[in-house]
């Protein structure tokens, strides 16, 4: 057992499999000391699999894996961790009820005088990372408090806590805007710089070829090609992830219907502070902006999951005030949360359920579920959406991530919405899913619907929008045509109008 020189990590003939799912068969990889490897591949291709085998959270049925030219025999997170493993993970690993600094030093902690936690060091500690990161959080504030994409944040501070080789970054953009991606991808450069090694998983390919020196392509489990980035083009990348071409192109607006939802200078403190726009039958309103300009907490507050302070929402030129999501949903407003995991789904439900759960009244004649009506709604939304299943019986949390977010929004769908509310429609989803999901919100909109979609993703944004509606410090500042609108324009009216305190913030 010499040890290599330039190979940090290899992975030989690795397979694991799952009851009734083989995850991966024979893959082989390596990274070298100081390299960001990419790894592609659609939903359920195996990349998260593979990532937690490394860092300890699985462990392999067949194959070797070498760390710094040491065959490892075994490994768990603890050991992974003493290594110099670290992993962000996709789904997030944090406990809501603990506080930044208590998640990012979990097990941890440093110790001080008569063997105490030294509170004050872990503090100095978590502001410091934090401020690598350039956001401004209180350490103490709880988790459960804190926006998907500060969480994603803290998320990257603890992997970077830790004296690090080797760091896994699955998704690791899947929540932040370009602002906060450029901070990351800064870090990163440094972290290659030090010598760290980054296995860097993305379904945007725009990332993958601006970081990246290699790359390695999984599908179903396998290995199908490996590249240097420097070699290859975004084409030949999804032929070997999906095995066809995907195009992402925008496609010509339509001429739009009647007024479907006005909001007029809508407060809901402390994140909204003075919103308007409106929403047109056949149309798709998009809102972009830095994290915390309101995008999210403006929709919640359409939908009733946010308490409306100040100002008018209008659906048909009636005004409205709702309570709850009961009396949206009961208006014809359905919404389609950012985090389908927490917010969204039940995934130890089945698909026929969760599709179902928004319109228990139509699967129910005479007050008595319907086994047959909740099999039909399944089946119509599982062929209109191609939601990929063994059946409609199969558990929510055992499909894909882009199998789940159609069932999310079929479970929306089903109530058959005037105003449909999207936020993030593609986050954590692969590049067959996100085209599959355009394709299903352009039909939405040549049905009639009126559409408003919250993207982090300015390409998103430009792709589907008809209308741009850009918002900053709770504010909306600006107004463009989906057709004529680019990354800077749009980044112009997010960014002059943002304060310093709430640019530094996630």
């Amino acid at each position: 057992m010499t040890k290599a020189t330039t190979t940090r990590l290899k992975v030989s003939g690795c397979s694991k499999g799952f009851p009734g799912v083989q995850a991966l068969t024979e893959v082989s990889l390596t990274v070298g000391a100081g390299e960001i490897h990419a790894l592609l591949g659609e939903n359920g291709a195996g990349k998260s699999t593979l990532g937690k085998i490394i860092a300890g959270v699985y462990h392999w049925d067949a194959g070797a894996i070498e760390f710094d030219g040491i065959a490892l025999d075994r490994l768990d997170e603890t050991s992974a961790g003493a290594l110099g493993i670290g992993i962000v993970h996709q789904e997030g690993s944090l406990v809501g009820q603990l506080s930044i600094a208590e998640n990012i030093f979990a097990g941890r902690q440093p110790i001080g005088r008569f063997n105490v936690v030294d509170r004050r060091e872990m503090v100095r500690r978590t502001r410091e990372l934090l401020n690598q990161l350039g956001v401004s959080l209180d350490p103490w504030t709880p988790v459960r408090a804190l926006s998907t994409a500060q969480a994603q944040i803290v998320e990257i501070a603890k992997a970077l806590s830790r004296d690090l080789k080797l760091l896994i970054l699955d998704e690791p953009t899947s929540a932040l805007t370009l602002t906060e991606t450029a901070r990351l991808f800064d870090l990163v450069r440094g972290l290659k710089a030090s010598g760290v090694s980054i296995i860097y998983v993305s379904h945007r390919l725009s990332e993958i070829f601006e970081l990246c020196d290699r790359v390695t392509v999984l599908k179903d489990g396998q290995v199908t090609g490996r590249r240097l980035l420097a070699e290859t083009n975004q084409d030949e990348l999804i032929r070997l992830m999906v095995g066809r071409d995907v195009h992402f192109a925008r496609e010509s607006n339509l001429a739009p219907g009647e007024l479907v939802l006005e909001v007029n200078s809508v407060a809901a403190a402390p994140f909204v502070r003075n919103a308007s726009f409106s929403v047109r039958r056949g149309e798709i309103v998009c809102l972009a902006g830095l994290v915390g300009s309101g995008r999210s907490e403006v929709c919640e507050t359409i939908f009733g999951t946010r308490r409306h302070e100040r100002g008018e929402i209008r659906l048909h030129g009636t005004r409205m005030r709702f309570e709850g999501p009961w009396d949206a949903m009961a208006a014809g407003v359905g919404m389609v949360p950012e985090d389908r995991k927490t917010a969204g789904l039940f995934l130890a439900k089945s698909l026929a359920e969760n599709i179902t759960i928004a319109v228990l009244s139509k699967v129910s004649p005479g007050g008595v579920i319907s086994d047959r009506a909740i099999a039909s709604y399944a089946d119509r939304y599982v062929k209109e959406l191609n939601i990929a299943t063994p059946d409609i019986l199969q558990l929510v949390g055992n499909l894909s991530g882009g199998n789940q977010q159609k069932v999310l929004l079929a479970k929306w769908l089903a109530p058959e919405p005037d105003l449909l509310i999207v936020d993030e429609p593609t986050r954590g989803v692969d590049v067959g899913a996100r085209a599959e999901i355009y394709r299903l919100l352009r039909a939405l909109r040549a049905k009639g619907f009126a559409l408003l979609v919250v993207s982090s993703d300015l390409t998103e944004v430009l792709t589907l929008a008809d209308r741009i509606v850009v918002m900053a410090d709770g504010r909306t500042v600006g107004e463009l045509p989906g057709d004529v609108a680019d990354e800077e324009s749009v980044l112009r009216l997010a960014t002059q109008h943002t304060s310093i305190q709430s640019a530094g913030a996630a």
